[in-house]
């Protein structure tokens, strides 16, 4: 097949986002495409040389155009390499559009999205309750007076995050079972720039966690489908899976609200009305709330900080940099325990140079909870001791 002879999406190809893991076979190194949605059950894998030139693939040069740049005569390899993407879904166009109807049609009829660690926590259900139970029983009270609507704890891998998520649930673990719980949380891999809310249940190690239905269709009818266009985030977001075990441990199979939502200080790419900025689903939700009543129970799923070479930093991570990271994290939380105003505008001035990534869910959370105080429960930090990446989260309780 000559480039005359591609389709339109073929002949400019524009890469999806992919994630490259690196592989291993016979002593060579070559990469996974990762695709986040999981429209295909199978990996693609190229040489790392291949997934450079896919780097070009933006949907503006031609087959032909990226030939002649990268000086290759026959751009016969570069064709195969082209369709066989699209094989697997990742280039924009119409095999990609079928792929994403077909995946929403499973999860509709499964109802839920499948678990992304289903035995991380324990073989089963048991298991993964013990496992919770020692995590909170090591965990210190407290000791907080007033009732909690709402935590920000971190979503850490659990061996990681173990002690701040039990720091959380710890300060709910005797509050009486709420009506809903609204989770909110980051869209790290998706491709959606706006809110993403989630239509269906989840499926754990201790069950199904099932979508709160009234506050869901309250959500459909006033925003119609712009809270929902980009459901498929939420196949592989782990900052809303990994909270729910907890959740489940601690109230059963009550009903959830699981958003995942954008930094408000960042425009959204294309101003057109096809989906929900951060501002706007605040107030609809929080409308959505109020008509159907009851008490909710909110949680940001929220880390901090994220630097180091591991996260696009060029210097490694010393122990003077975790001492400047604390010391920039304490001021962050202490405006945010202050109030939604000044935790933005601090952002807004400081430009986030430690990378909070979570910046949307906490303000989210704060807005919506409208606590009369906040109590900081915990603060660490994560790093591997060769300097490459560290983390920070916190534990807080938002007061009623």
């Amino acid at each position: 097949m000559t480039t005359s002879e591609l389709a339109d999406h073929l002949a400019r190809p524009a890469l999806r986002r992919v994630h490259p893991v690196p592989l291993q076979k016979d002593n060579q190194v070559f990469l996974g495409l990762r695709d986040p949605c999981m429209l295909n059950p199978q990996t693609m894998v190229v040489p790392p040389q291949a997934f450079r030139v896919m780097q070009m693939f933006d949907g503006n040069r031609s087959v032909a155009d990226i030939a002649a740049e990268i000086k290759m005569p026959d751009a016969q390899p570069l064709v195969d390499l082209v369709r066989k993407l699209d094989e697997f879904g990742l280039l924009w166009g119409p095999t990609c559009e079928a792929l994403e109807e077909r995946k929403k049609q499973e999860l509709q009829a499964a109802g839920a999205f499948p678990s992304l660690e289903p035995k991380v926590l324990g073989e089963d259900a048991s298991a993964a309750r013990a496992q919770i139970e020692k995590w909170l029983d090591q965990a210190d009270d407290a000791e907080l007076d007033e009732p909690v609507v709402g935590l920000v704890t971190c979503h850490l891998d659990y061996p990681l995050g173990a002690a701040v998520y039990a720091a959380s649930y710890r300060v709910i673990a005797k509050a009486p079972r709420p009506d809903r719980v609204v989770i909110l949380g980051t869209n790290h891999f998706g491709l959606g720039d706006g809110v993403v809310v989630s239509e269906l249940g989840f499926d754990t190690v201790l069950g199904r966690t099932p979508a709160d239905r009234g506050v869901v269709e309250r959500l459909r009818k006033a925003a119609d489908r712009r809270l929902f266009v980009d459901i498929l985030d939420h196949v592989s977001e782990h900052s809303i899976q990994r909270q729910l075990p907890w959740v489940q441990h601690l109230f059963g199979d009550v009903p959830v609200v699981a958003a995942l939502v954008p930094n408000p200080l960042q425009p959204m790419i294309a101003e057109d009305g096809a989906r929900v900025g951060s501002g706007e689903f605040v107030e609809l939700l929080g409308g959505a709330l109020a008509a159907e009543g009851g008490r909710t129970l909110f949680i940001a799923s929220a880390d901090l900080s994220h630097v180091g070479p591991a996260f696009g930093n060029p210097e490694p991570v010393t122990d003077q940099r975790r001492r400047d990271v604390e010391a920039h994290d304490r001021a962050m939380l202490k405006e945010f325990i202050a109030g939604s105003g000044g935790f933005l505008e601090r952002v807004k001035q400081t430009r986030n140079p430690t990378g909070w990534w979570s910046v949307g869910c906490m303000d989210a959370t704060l807005r919506l909870a409208k606590p009369s105080a906040v109590e900081l429960i915990d603060y660490r930090q994560n790093f591997d001791e060769q300097g490459n990446g560290l983390i920070s989260s916190a534990s807080l309780a938002l007061l009623a």
